[in-house]
């Protein structure tokens, strides 16, 4: 099954360092890597916010490349909510409408370390719902020494922003988000990778409530969860299986995933239907974000 992958980061500058010894995958070795793993296309994410990484990247770097390698990658925008004047009323949807009719297809990932109900997060908000631009969110669990948007344990700030802005479509990813696919997780293990038997928990709840509320599996936080207990899993995709997305979070060269394999594992085993086998691979993403693919 040829995938779409909904999170990927690279860069139009070589051996650009994302964290202290660590470089950013090029382009072409993204395109070896999807090769492997049978994806037709990913969606360029731009690193804009500067917490915890030194290879801060424009929006345009991110169209540039996007339109170099268009046969690889669409791209999103991202707005740091801080841009325009740094406050509440600045009008984001100014710099959106732009990156959209330039064709940007979605926002984020947005990583800005604002607590979730910030004045600030709530504007970007209010003016994707108003440009209609899907958002990926990274949820964080503390200010400082960290990087995404900060929520307590149980997400109580991500389903204000759920219930308020109900015609955005939030895109949940990072372990901070992923752990509360269960009832397990604690303020000592939700940073990390949570694994074991899963009992329904927040994430569950916030899907059945809150139709705008999508996921994004990427990244070893999305596998953990989705594989971690697999009488569980087949269950919850067989109940979300229009909202759940296939994506790799690859940054650096050559770096292993193991979400591709477990979905054709399990397609392959009869435990995921062909139906949701496809949604899951490319054609919820190509529905989403009205991508001009079949």
């Amino acid at each position: 099954m040829k995938k779409i992958d909904v999170h990927i980061h690279t860069s139009m500058w070589e051996k650009a360092q994302i964290q202290p010894g660590a470089i950013l995958a090029s382009p072409e070795e993204i395109r070896q890597s999807y090769k492997e793993l049978d994806i037709e296309r990913g969606f360029l994410l731009p690193l804009i916010s500067p917490e915890y990484r030194f290879c801060v990247q424009t929006n345009e770097e991110t169209e540039y490349l996007a339109n170099k390698y268009s046969d690889l990658f669409y791209w999103f925008c991202n707005v740091d909510p801080r841009m325009g004047h740094n406050t509440a009323k600045s009008d984001l949807s100014y710099f959106l409408d732009y990156y959209k009719q330039k064709g940007a297809i979605g926002v984020g990932e947005v990583t800005a370390n604002l607590y979730a109900d910030d004045p600030l997060i709530d504007n970007l908000f209010y003016h994707c719902q108003e440009c209609d631009m899907p958002v990926t969110i990274h949820i964080a669990h503390q200010k400082y020494d960290c990087y995404g948007i900060i929520d307590d344990l149980g997400l109580p700030r991500l389903e204000r922003l759920l219930k308020k802005y109900p015609k955005v479509k939030i895109l949940g990813h990072s372990q901070c988000f992923w752990n509360e696919i269960g009832d397990n997780a604690t303020e000592e293990n939700r940073k990390g990778y949570v694994t074991g038997k899963v009992n329904d928990g927040t994430v569950v709840r916030l899907m059945r409530e809150y139709p705008n509320l999508y996921c994004d599996l990427s990244a070893g936080s999305g596998y953990t969860a989705i594989s971690r207990d697999s009488d569980f899993s087949y269950r919850f995709i067989e109940e979300f299986s229009d909202r759940l997305m296939y994506g790799t979070d690859i940054c650096q060269p050559f770096q292993k995933t193991y979400l591709a394999a477990w979905l054709d594992e399990s397609f392959e085993k009869g435990c995921i239907s062909e139906k949701n086998y496809r949604k899951i691979c490319r054609e919820n993403a190509i529905r989403v974000f009205n991508l001009d693919l079949k």
